[in-house]
């Protein structure tokens, strides 16, 4: 096995002395996308609109729900897989770039979840806007050689074309939904209408041809709904679709409580994790709670909750009051452009602290990979660009913790690399922060938000492996940095063994 960033920061992926083979998967001609393009964003507004007049998914989502009901989907949404009571499956999110990120990915995945049942992809299977004729490029290409079913929730991204191409693809190639009457003229749904973005006329014509990638017998998954329980072995895996804005509708909440009952070990996989960056998000439940009530309600009897959204990995172990530990994780490095960890302020939350905190990539390595791209960006490479030792030094100081990876005898925290961290959005620790409430620090932070790809290793993406049996299971985080070294053996990046009983 490779050594991981924890070990070294070769293990990291700098100074990589190979390139992996991912490039030979790629077509020969990708969309790069860009978040910082207008017409990009333009083309994803439907979030804001629903942000400001009024969010249509729970009624999208029931019409869904209901014409799978009517063509004979179960009624429980229960997917029921004959499984031993030891297997392992793998789970994967925020995947559909179509790009560098997304194939560095692939080698790895494949490799580690050669005996695997089945994947499970966590939110944004598709970007931009979840548009059917996308599928080709960014799910049905990169994943054509794994030789399992894949099932999927759908993320933000893939409502924005309320869910047309999620449905077709994973849901028995499910019928358009008929148009709905036209709201009242001048109310907030006739506002939302005249600007809610839609899919292209004759979207999807390719993906009859797509198919064909995926179509041996052993890779066909047909789950009832976006939503969605799976019985295997010894555990329920659930699947809730968190839509546009990370709620549940009240059906869907009465169903994952329903769903959620009786005493066979449970993990959630969600499009909105339910702790990320350092703050618990609970995730409501219209008409009132959350799926965190749900999770932690001891009669439910829920192991883990794994969630989307965030692209990059961070795992927090909270003991609860009745003596269980549920852990919760963010696993959305699957593909997307990458979220920075260095901007987590030193964790205190649930009385998870640092010393139970795991995030991936490491905070020192996120802070150096975004001074170089914003040091290209801007154009000023002498000025933000940290090395990896400086970038572990500043951050071990800011938040006052012990590095995970020894930063180096060389690395000196000078004025530079100390204001570079700040530009950047580097965390602190909740006491010295404090301190830093003027508006001008909440402007750099913003500026300089990671928002944009790379398309140069090491790309810090990864995924998850879970291995069931009758008494626990194994959760790995395997990374995937763009470097041969790693497609051929993926580090361990983070481990727990969790108790079933």
């Amino acid at each position: 096995m490779s050594d991981s960033s924890r070990d070294t920061a070769e293990g990291a992926g700098w100074n990589s002395t190979e390139r992996g083979a991912y490039q030979q998967l790629m077509p020969q001609r990708i969309e790069k996308i860009s978040w910082l393009n207008p017409k990009t964003l333009w083309a994803a507004r439907n979030g804001v609109l629903a942000s400001w007049f009024g969010d249509p998914t729970g009624r999208i989502r029931g019409r869904w729900v209901a014409q799978r009901a009517a063509t004979g989907a179960p009624a429980d949404k229960v997917i029921r897989r004959e499984e031993p009571d030891r297997f392992s499956f793998l789970v994967i999110g925020d995947t559909g770039e179509g790009d560098d990120p997304q194939y560095a990915v692939v080698p790895g995945f494949l490799k580690t979840g050669q005996d695997t049942s089945f994947a499970v992809l966590a939110s944004d299977v598709i970007y931009p806007v979840g548009s059917a004729d996308d599928y080709d490029t960014k799910f049905f290409r990169p994943y054509q050689d794994y030789q399992a079913p894949i099932y999927a929730i759908p993320g933000n991204h893939d409502w924005y074309e309320d869910l047309g191409g999620f449905m077709r693809v994973f849901c028995d190639d499910a019928p358009p939904l008929p148009p709905e009457p036209r709201p009242r003229p001048l109310s907030r749904a006739w506002l939302r209408s005249l600007l809610w973005h839609r899919p292209r006329p004759g979207d999807g014509q390719h993906l009859a041809e797509a198919r064909k990638l995926r179509s041996a017998p052993v890779q066909q998954a047909v789950q009832p709904g976006p939503y969605w329980a799976i019985d295997a072995g010894p555990v329920r895996i659930i699947g809730i679709d968190t839509g546009l804005l990370g709620t549940l509708d009240a059906e869907q909440g009465a169903w994952l409580r329903e769903v959620s009952r009786g005493p066979l070990p449970k993990i959630l996989v969600t499009g909105s994790p339910l702790y990320v960056d350092g703050r618990h998000e609970p995730c409501a439940i219209e008409g009132g709670g959350t799926v965190d009530d749900v999770v932690r309600d001891p009669a439910h009897h829920y192991v883990a909750a794994i969630g989307g959204d965030i692209h990059n990995y961070q795992r927090y172990p909270v003991r609860l009051d009745d003596g269980r530990t549920l852990q919760y994780v963010v696993a959305g490095g699957g593909g997307a452009f990458m979220h920075a960890t260095h901007t987590i302020p030193r964790v205190s939350v649930a009385d998870v602290t640092e010393q139970d905190f795991r995030c991936y990539p490491l905070r020192g390595d996120s802070l150096a990979f975004y001074s170089r791209l914003y040091g290209r960006r801007l154009r000023m490479r002498r000025f933000f660009t940290l090395t990896e030792a400086e970038a572990t030094a500043v951050i071990a100081e800011r938040l006052g913790i012990r590095p995970a990876r020894a930063p180096g005898a060389s690395a000196r925290v000078t004025r530079r690399v100390r204001l570079v961290a700040g530009l950047l959005g580097t965390g602190r620790r909740p006491d010295k922060a404090k301190r830093f409430r003027l508006p001008v620090r909440k402007v750099y932070t913003s500026l300089f938000s990671p928002s944009s790809a790379t398309y140069s290793p090491p790309f810090f993406k990864c995924f998850l492996r879970l291995d069931v049996s009758p008494d626990s299971v194994r959760l790995r985080c395997y990374a995937a940095t763009g470097d041969r070294a790693q497609e051929l053996s993926p580090p361990v990046e983070d481990e727990v063994t969790i108790p079933l009983r």
